[in-house]
């Protein structure tokens, strides 16, 4: 019984808090770049509308989203300073 109040005690979370700030952190990266890449859309459906093509919806908004799915890698495998 002892030894069973010992070991739920010494039973840590996998992710420290400072790991989990950086994960919404790279969260909000993510959800960001998504944002960037909404619109461009045409309102008469008969005609092209080439902002759809536009830098910030073909470049910048798939690199933003790539650079938060690395952050959140990151994220992951950073070890805690308190490190066991």
């Amino acid at each position: 019984m002892l030894k069973e109040k010992k070991e739920m005690q010494n039973q840590t979370f996998a992710l420290g808090k400072e790991n989990y700030k950086l994960l919404l952190i790279g969260f909000a990266i993510i959800v960001i770049g998504f944002i960037l890449m909404v619109g461009g859309k045409s309102d008469d459906p008969s005609v092209f509308n080439p902002e759809i093509f536009s830098f910030r919806r073909i470049t910048l908004a798939p690199l933003i989203v790539l650079f938060g799915f690395l952050f959140e890698i990151y994220a992951i495998m950073k070890r805690s300073k308190t490190g066991n």
